[in-house]
C-alpha cells in the first residue's frame, strides 16, 4: 500500500501551524518532500519522522531535590 502523502495545508493542520511553516522547512530542506509537478507533498512518515526528531523529553531530577522550601 502507498503511503499517504500530504499537502502544505494538511502538514500545517498535522503541525498545528499556518501553512507558511511547512513551506519553510521545505525552502530550507529541512524536510522530505516530493514534487509532483509545480505540486509539492510531504509524505505522512517524514512529517513523523520530523516530530519525533525534535521532541524534547522533560528533565527527570533525583527525588530529593523535587521538593525544596521556599526562601
Amino acid at each position: 500500500m502507498a503511503e499517504r502523502m500530504l499537502n502544505v495545508a494538511q502538514a500545517a493542520e498535522m503541525l498545528g501551524t499556518t501553512e507558511r511553516f511547512p513551506r519553510r522547512l521545505i525552502a530550507e530542506r529541512r524536510i522530505r518532500f516530493v514534487r509532483v509537478g509545480r505540486h509539492v507533498r510531504i509524505p505522512e512518515s517524514a512529517l513523523s519522522d520530523f516530530i519525533a526528531h525534535h521532541t524534547v523529553e522533560p528533565i527527570r531530577r533525583p527525588e530529593r531535590f523535587r521538593y525544596r522550601r521556599a526562601a
